[in-house]
């Protein structure tokens, strides 16, 4: 069974966000999907791992290439779709094409910010989680191992990520948009993430009124809320408290809507219909679609923040060049390593038969020696048995063949020969 680099996935350009969250995996869902992955395959999928983020949803494994046309309507079943919905928005790769992807995905060059630097820890606890799950191998090890690498050299010899403009810094310019200056907003923050952590920095620049964090875990809510002299509410608050806020940036784990349409409406009665800004950064969606409707209500998803952050300037568009030709020849070095490995069992295999013959032709010997007879012959009847026995398989490939396979036998024995006698 021949094994190959796979790559499955769905990602902010080839899906809008509404697709996106009805593939996306929270971290518990990851186990249970790469165990029923496995079992549905068995041995044709040998490794996998999931990176699920907000922009992407993507499925690497080490698989017989015959599973490709099987695993997307895999991933259909497990998150409960009808087969077929998802191939409109689906990408697959395999070999090169799939390390390739892998390593600008690492580099942030596929990211909705290019050269973001969120990504790559993503990646790496996408491998952690696949490692936890027992789900990681030889290839996959070795491809993430690269791959990480690779985005390290990428950041640190380009300007990749030296002009780009974060998710967090477009969540402060649409909000002053709005209001012009936020010296006079109040800001809520729903999570305690790292996207958030990065919004809540943004945010405090500018100097809001004030700064509230509200998260499912008090203790994680503090810490954050410390280090910005912000303070914290529990989330049973929030239809109560909402209407205090004119920003509002959510950005959680949670598996359905956090803000209904509802909650905001009466909200925005009791605001007496001022204007109030609502980010929405987390994958499935924190904020119902629907209050977008409101009249008093600006509603930014993660979509809308990564087109304010597209435009591409003469620098970027240099460091992208290197950049590729940086993952280029990696890529080149990555699939010559896997295709040395498609000959280690030929190569045991040629060890095993050599070690047979040698011993073999030792025990011979050994037995002349103890019959007495000259060690100059048995030496001479070794040294003839050994080369009698190596040079038979390719004697008789060469009697056996045609004549354009041996002449392309021919031309392979010279490599093949000792380096004293190529010398």
């Amino acid at each position: 069974m021949s094994v190959d680099v796979l790559t499955f996935g769905l990602n902010h350009v080839s899906a809008p966000v509404s697709v996106r969250e009805r593939v996306s995996f929270p971290i518990d869902l990851v186990k249970p999907a790469l165990d029923g992955l496995r079992s549905t395959f068995g041995r044709s999928v040998r490794e996998a791992a999931i990176l699920s983020t907000c922009n992407r949803t993507e499925l690497y494994c080490a698989a017989d290439p015959s599973v490709s046309i099987h695993i997307p309507e895999w991933l259909a079943d497990f998150n409960r779709l009808e087969r077929g919905s998802l191939q409109p928005h689906l990408y697959q790769y395999q070999s090169n094409e799939a390390v390739r992807h892998a390593f600008r995905v690492a580099s942030g060059l596929d990211s909705m910010v290019l050269g973001e630097p969120q990504i790559l820890g993503q990646m790496k606890e996408a491998v952690r989680a696949a490692e936890a799950a027992g789900s990681l191998g030889t290839l996959l090890h070795q491809l993430f191992q690269r791959t990480f690498s690779v985005a390290k050299e990428v950041r640190s010899t380009t300007a990749i990520g030296a002009h780009s403009v974060s998710m967090a810094a477009a969540a402060v310019k649409l909000a002053e948009r709005v209001f012009g200056d936020l010296s006079q907003c109040n800001t809520l923050f729903i999570g305690a993430g790292e996207m958030i952590e990065l919004c809540a920095t943004h945010f405090a620049a500018v100097q809001p009124r004030s700064m509230v964090v509200a998260n499912r875990t008090v203790e994680r809510a503090e810490l954050l809320a410390g280090r910005f002299n912000a303070r914290t509410m529990k989330l049973s608050d929030l239809p109560d408290r909402i209407a205090e806020f004119d920003v509002i940036v959510s950005c959680t784990a949670s598996s359905l809507p956090i803000l209904g349409l509802g909650m905001v409406e009466r909200a925005t009665r009791s605001r007496r219909h001022r204007p109030v800004v609502m980010v929405d950064l987390a994958v499935p969606r924190d904020i119902e679609h629907e209050v977008g409707r409101l009249p008093d209500v600006y509603l930014y998803t993660v979509d809308d923040l990564g087109r304010l952050v597209q435009t591409a300037t003469d620098a970027r568009k240099a460091a992208v060049v290197q950049a590729e030709a940086i993952i280029e020849t990696r890529v080149r070095n990555f699939m010559h390593w896997l295709q040395s490995r498609e000959a280690v069992p030929t190569i045991i295999e040629l060890q095993r038969t050599a070690e047979q013959i040698r011993q073999h032709e030792l025990e011979k010997a050994r037995r002349m020696l103890a019959r007495g007879e000259d060690p100059a012959r048995a030496l001479e009847m070794l040294a003839h048995g050994l080369t009698q026995k190596y040079l038979h398989g390719p004697m008789a490939a060469l009697n056996q063949s045609e004549p354009e396979e041996r002449a392309q036998l021919l031309s392979l024995l010279p490599r093949l020969m000792p380096a004293e006698k190529r010398r």
